[in-house]
């Protein structure tokens, strides 16, 4: 029966402490038995949405549809899944894609179709890291869901445009999870310290302690009452022998940090921490000290800091004081964007790392951006006249009447590819350098060509 494990386990949790080994882990007995308990997903389980109505047991005319889940570890794929089982009185069957396989796919699609004959009962069939499985293992899924013989609600941390197959995704419902914002945690640890299923009250939470449970959670509820867990058992060793133990023992700040094993990172990410760290970081890149930079990544990334923030500031210092020193580094920082989006936490510090790197040891140069803001000041002082008539737009009727285009020289038809032709407007022209080359790493190489150009171009 669909809810018999589930309370049994939460049976267990009631014995408390007296014999710690039967009781579940704290995320397992906390988990939502309702739509009620469930925290955030507000956007997917909004009254009406499919997944609502498949959790709430509405099939509709046409039937329970399936559903692939993505999201990042801790959104609630598992809890959600439960609750579709629990819904009209389910068969629930979980599958892991890391140990089951082709055969084992068969077997619950044969189970499943003699429940549903003989009992009249739906089967939801729970699989679990989809993503793993071969394209094989997914056809084999195939006539299951589209026959309706199973509910299929797969979870993946990965994209299911890359990772499940077509056929498989026409048949489902793809439904995106979100971390939990730091609101929705602090709800999800208050509640298990209070609730009789998680520490029934028998444990105060320092407000700096829960602030870094939020913290270091990273959106991940699992991982927040995993650490919550943990901290309450370093708080319950503290107390002394033959001390009597308070009615409700406080769990500090101390307590996480020893439950983690590491410090606290003192960085506010709303505050003013959030902007001196992120300072230090691009000070430290463009003053070359790669160990400095690597720590103040390291700092943002344990206080949760958004890594796409990170890389964004990486690319902009790839250009603002690295420049054509390294035109390189640019490239390094623009993939590293792209990838951090892709990849996420944890394995995003790798890439990060690696983009700081070459940000720090790479030659610097901020003539392109000092050249950029010297341009923009002559245009807000309101120099720079008419675009010179030989460089005028010349591809409409009545342009050639106008003169435009008349003298105008294809740099591709003169030696060199250089045409010496004015280009800027009367007012700035012969006046005017915004890009001045230094003699550091690449730009040291394309000095020369810079100050033969100006010759051949008459500045």
């Amino acid at each position: 029966m669909a809810g018999t494990d589930e309370q049994d386990l939460f049976a267990a949790a009631g014995e408390g402490a007296r014999n710690p080994a039967v009781v579940p882990p704290l995320a397992v007995r906390m988990r939502p038995r309702s739509l009620e308990e469930v925290r955030g997903q507000g956007a997917v389980l909004r009254p009406g949405s499919p997944l609502r109505r498949l959790v709430e047991g509405a099939s509709g005319s046409a039937g329970p549809v399936s559903a692939i889940l993505w999201g990042p570890p801790g959104t609630g794929k598992t809890t959600l899944a439960h609750l579709v089982a629990t819904a009209a009185d389910r068969e629930f069957v979980e599958l892991s894609a890391v140990t089951a396989g082709v055969k084992d796919v068969r077997a619950v699609m044969d189970r499943a179709a003699r429940t549903r004959d003989l009992h009249g009962r739906q089967t939801v069939l729970f699989l679990d890291e989809i993503h793993r499985f071969t394209k094989a293992q997914q056809d084999a899924l195939l006539p299951g869901v589209e026959n309706r013989v199973v509910i299929l609600v797969a979870a993946t941390t990965e994209n299911p445009s890359f990772s499940v197959i077509s056929p498989l995704l026409s048949r489902s419902m793809l439904i995106t999870l979100e971390p939990l914002s730091d609101e929705e945690l602090a709800d999800v640890v208050a509640a298990a310290v209070a609730d009789e299923r998680g520490l029934d009250g028998r444990y105060a939470m320092e407000e700096a302690a829960t602030a870094y449970v939020v913290r270091i959670a990273g959106g991940d509820a699992r991982r927040a009452l995993t650490t919550l867990e943990a901290a309450a058992g370093v708080a319950e060793d503290a107390v002394t022998l033959g001390e009597e133990r308070p009615e409700s023992l406080e769990v500090t700040l101390a307590h996480v940090e020893q439950a983690v094993a590491h410090a606290a990172v003192r960085y506010d990410r709303a505050g003013d921490q959030h902007y001196d760290v992120a300072s230090a970081l691009i000070k430290s890149m463009r003053g070359s000290d790669v160990d400095a930079a690597l720590h103040y990544l390291a700092r943002m990334l344990e206080a949760g800091e958004d890594p796409r923030f990170i890389a964004r500031r990486i690319v902009i210092a790839a250009s603002e004081d690295v420049g054509m020193a390294d035109p390189t580094a640019l490239q390094t920082a623009v993939a590293a964007l792209h990838a951090v989006a892709q990849i996420g936490m944890p394995e995003a510090r790798i890439i990060l790392a690696q983009a700081i790197v070459h940000n720090a040891l790479a030659p610097k140069s901020n003539a392109a951006y000092l050249g950029i803001g010297a341009a923009i000041a002559d245009v807000r002082a309101g120099k720079g006249g008419p675009v010179p008539v030989h460089l005028r737009g010349s591809g409409y009727a009545g342009a050639a009447r106008l003169g435009h285009g008349e003298g105008y020289v294809y740099a591709h038809d003169e030696p060199d590819a250089v045409a010496s032709q004015q280009y800027l407007p009367d007012d700035l022209q012969g006046r005017t350098d915004y890009y001045r080359p230094t003699d550091r790493g690449f730009e040291e190489r394309l000095r020369p060509r810079w100050e033969w150009l100006k010759g051949r171009l008459g500045r």
